[in-house]
């Protein structure tokens, strides 16, 4: 790992050879050839266009790595030395983003500009590193290529995505967002907040004990978690309705649960009745008009319509709490 952090064991690129570097180009085409394969398998079921962008992608960089490939032939022979990025001292680094599904689209593009900038740049220092007149060409055409590559995604994407494909993918993206995590953190946020009002401030008036009270709102906040999250990754696996998948809704639900409620418990640590009571109450204000603000934000409900609603129902759940309480 130390060795990896400050380059212990790594070759600097000044004492590269010139058939080092054409290994070390070789196989760094590959590799980006793989990752543009990768994104577009990422990205195929979602956005079929921008798969075919990267596709286009991975095929430049294959005919990038065949021209380096003769060219190592004709000056070196068929032996190719394994000679790759985190072998040497400063060079770029790939970030493993291709792993993470799902892709977002407007990250992978930016990322392939990236990736065809540090492409650039390495070309252009190899270029001055190389004494053979047919290297030096073949390495100058390629940062060329790359430098006008930087755009490729983008160029790429104005005949397989135009704009208008790239808007309805993007609204896609946010649409499966909402679905996936939106939707049931704020049905879990809106759940926790609501319904633990009742049996927390009923606990406060009744006993008027924080540490009791607080040990009502844990129990009520983490069991409410735990059942909406397994109920949310139960009833629906996602495949029919592409709401996506239904760990990651359950994760949400329930952690947003939890969360709501834990947000007026909390207070009840503090060993002041009142204090804790008036906190615990700004809280449930600011929990409520969260909930409002999201609506309105993601769900598309007219803030003043969310807003009524939210703080009328928690208006009344808090009154019964009370009122139960100091029955």
């Amino acid at each position: 790992m130390l060795s990896r952090v400050f380059g212990f064991g790594r070759r600097s690129f000044d004492s590269l050879s010139e058939q080092e570097i054409l290994a070390l180009a070789i196989s760094s085409e590959e590799d980006d050839g793989r990752i543009y394969l990768a994104y577009a398998d990422g990205l195929r079921e979602a956005f079929p266009q921008s798969a075919r962008v990267f596709e286009e992608m991975a095929r430049e960089e294959d005919r990038h790595r065949q021209a380096l490939i003769d060219l190592y032939r004709a000056r070196f022979g068929d032996h190719i030395p394994l000679l790759r990025r985190e072998h040497v001292r400063g060079y770029y680094e790939r970030k493993p983003d291709w792993l993470v599904r799902p892709l977002g689209i407007d990250k992978v593009r930016q990322q392939a500009e990236e990736m065809e900038a540090q492409a650039h740049r390495f070309y252009v220092e190899a270029a001055k590193r190389a004494g053979d007149a047919s290297t030096r060409k073949l390495l100058g055409d390629l940062a060329a290529a790359e430098q006008v590559h930087e755009s490729l995604a983008r160029r790429l994407g104005l005949t397989h995505a135009p704009e208008s494909v790239q808007e309805e993918e993007r609204q896609s993206e946010r649409r499966q967002f909402i679905l996936t995590f939106v939707q049931p953190g704020l049905a879990g946020l809106m759940d926790g907040s609501v319904s633990t009002l009742a049996p927390i401030f009923a606990a406060a008036f009744a006993t008027q004990d924080t540490w009791q009270t607080f040990l009502v709102g844990l129990s009520a906040s983490v069991g409410a978690g735990i059942s909406m999250g397994f109920t949310e990754a139960a009833h629906d696996d996602g495949k029919l309705s592409g709401r996506g998948s239904p760990v990651k809704r359950g994760l949400a639900s329930g952690i947003m649960t939890a969360i709501g409620g834990l947000g007026h418990a909390l207070p009840y640590l503090i060993p002041s009745f009142w204090t804790a009571t008036m906190i615990a109450v700004a809280v449930v204000f600011v929990e409520l008009w969260a909930i409002a603000f999201i609506q309105n934000r993601y769900m598309e409900t007219p803030f003043l319509r969310a807003a009524f609603q939210v703080v009328l129902g928690g208006s009344l759940v808090f009154a019964a709490g009370v009122l139960i309480g100091n029955a």
